[in-house]
């Protein structure tokens, strides 16, 4: 059975933002509102850090570290933890939003009104209303099918146009295997139209051949 070769499937490419369509899709939620400034929250930290949104709903409040080194610490899939760094924005972002939370350590980091964890459907509902406020002054967003996943692609995608190896990113987003992480290769068109700007262009010119008078001449003989 080990020798059967799988299935074979087509894999399409990944979906993800744009530093427009993520500024757009951040400045959709009302921070005038608790839950605006929850969800604002919850954004840019799944675009930083790339969580799963389960990895995001099960933070609690002592997930995170905002001390030197700060990281949030997720439970990802296997019951494996592991350990994000956030960047300065981010820190200055979860400060203000864990002195409004201002609840116990055991208590989730983003909750409902009444105390409750969120759930995966109360996420994606959330953000699809999003999607749509930020359509309205960013189009291409629209042509988008804008998941919590999409999040998770984003953070990779950034790091990836950074300069960061695919290893590191595979590590990041909590991989078992590289293989899993290579599809954001695939789906960076800056990273192969930097490939294809090294070659070195052929010295022919463009054109149809055209044969000279003798060959010309010894073809109409035969």
């Amino acid at each position: 059975m080990l020798a059967i070769p799988p299935k074979r499937f087509e894999r399409n490419l990944v979906t993800f933002l744009t530093e427009a369509e993520v500024d757009a899709l951040l400045n959709a939620c009302d921070r005038r509102t608790w839950t605006g400034r929850r969800d604002y929250t919850m954004l840019v930290l799944a675009v930083q850090t790339g969580l799963r949104i389960s990895e995001i709903t099960g933070l609690s409040c002592q997930d995170v570290v905002l001390a030197t080194s700060a990281h949030v610490h997720a439970l990802g899939k296997g019951r494996k933890e592991r350990n994000t760094p956030l960047l300065p924005s981010t820190v200055k972002v979860l400060r203000v939003w864990l002195a409004e939370r201002h609840g116990t350590p055991s208590q989730p980091l983003f909750s409902t009104s009444t105390g409750r964890s969120l759930s995966r459907d109360a996420v994606e509902r959330r953000l699809s209303l999003y999607v749509s406020a930020a359509s309205q002054h960013c189009p291409s967003i629209s042509s988008k099918t804008v998941t919590a996943y999409t999040l998770r692609h984003t953070a990779a995608m950034r790091l990836l146009l950074s300069g960061v190896d695919v290893t590191v990113i595979a590590l990041w987003l909590g991989h078992e295997q590289i293989a899993t992480t290579q599809i954001y290769v695939h789906a960076d068109m800056t990273l192969k139209e930097r490939a294809i700007a090294r070659i070195t262009p052929p010295t022919t010119k463009p054109g149809r051949y055209h044969a000279p008078d003798a060959t010309l001449a010894f073809l109409e003989g035969l």
